[in-house]
């Protein structure tokens, strides 16, 4: 329905002792009164006394009852109205509260995660919200345990000396958990020999093991990483690459070897948002240490400034902080958990 209007002439407002009522008539019955005080302009200059003519207009009765200006308009949707509305839905908007740093979507791979140090790193970063695949070599009942213990822990056969071998296991790895944000590079063997004993295929597993596993998994995750510009690299070596142990050269120099690979690799991935730090365990109470007998650990102990052998959760510990967001600028770095036996 179009606008209806009827407006009053104009000379027929006039006189400042009466009041103008100005009514606005809605369709939907709704009226709006308002009453205006008319106002003389204040330039007018001096009042001058108006002639006794004049005094007719002020008592002319059908002022008070002339005709009101009538507007009669369609209804319209009230501009206040509709601004309303978002206004009531603005803090919805807010509740999506911001990402927190949960580590439910980041993917760890642990490789010798079966035991010992791996395994205890596996407990943690389950814990810790992470997903976790471990590889293990040969003792698939140790890592059966392992996945029933920690449900949705993937284990995964692979002898880290064989490029093949970790090339499969990577695929599996990647199939299951998607990617690989966090590798530890843990998986290793230890040897007590005098140097003049050691055979070459010793040395050359040892090697294998120690230094050249590392390589092949540092190479197979860094696509992902450098792609996604962000991933934690973590090796452990041992005080023994810090150090040199007697009757341990070869285990010494793959370990040492570790140490190398941690510090170049960091300078070279750092600029892709990728942080590689080396872990340097000292005596460590694990099933490494089975051949040693009861007093020999009391000797080693004793020998430790802090008075005791170290634990693997303690280890798996700082694996699982220098992972973290809060290690961001921690890079290069070799970190002994040694009791102060190595300062």
């Amino acid at each position: 329905m179009g606008a209806k209007k009827h407006l009053l002439p104009v000379h027929r407002v006039h006189g400042r002792e009466h009041d103008r009522r100005i009514r606005l008539l809605y369709e939907d019955e709704f009226e709006l009164t308002f009453d205006l005080q008319s106002e003389e302009p204040a330039a007018q200059g001096p009042v001058v006394p108006q002639p006794a003519p004049a005094k007719p207009a002020a008592a002319v009765p059908p002022i008070a009852d002339e005709p009101t200006r009538v507007m009669v308009l369609e209804k319209q949707p009230e501009p206040k109205a509709e601004p309303a509305r978002p206004a009531a839905l603005r803090p919805a908007q807010k509740l999506p509260q911001p990402e927190r740093p949960a580590q439910g979507g980041r993917c760890v791979l642990i490789s010798g995660g079966d035991r010992g140090i791996g395994a205890a790193a596996a407990r943690r970063f389950y814990h810790a919200g992470y997903r976790v695949a471990v590889l293990y070599h040969s003792n698939a009942d140790a890592a059966a345990a392992l996945e029933k213990e920690l449900p949705g822990v993937v284990a995964v056969q692979c002898d880290v000396a064989s490029r093949p071998s970790c090339e499969l296991a990577f695929r599996t790895v990647e199939q299951a958990l998607g990617r690989v944000d966090v590798l530890v590079s843990n998986a290793g063997i230890a040897q007590q020999k005098l140097f003049t004993d050691i055979t070459p295929a010793e040395w050359q597993r040892m090697l294998d093991v120690n230094l050249s596993g590392a390589f092949h998994l540092c190479q197979l995750v860094l696509p992902g990483m450098i792609r996604r510009k962000a991933g934690r690299i973590l090796t452990v070596s041992s005080m023994w690459g810090q150090t040199g142990g007697s009757c341990e050269v070869h285990y010494s120099a793959a370990k040492a070897g570790l140490i190398g690979l941690t510090k170049a690799l960091a300078k070279e991935e750092g600029p892709s948002g990728i942080t590689v730090n080396c872990v340097a365990p000292g005596v460590i109470d694990t099933d490494m240490m089975a051949a040693f007998t009861a007093e020999d650990k009391a000797a080693l102990a004793e020998e430790t400034p802090v008075g005791r052998l170290g634990s693997a959760d303690e280890v798996a510990r700082l694996l699982v902080f220098l992972a973290s967001e809060d290690a961001g600028y921690i890079t290069g770095q070799v970190f002994g958990v040694n009791g102060g036996l190595v300062i």
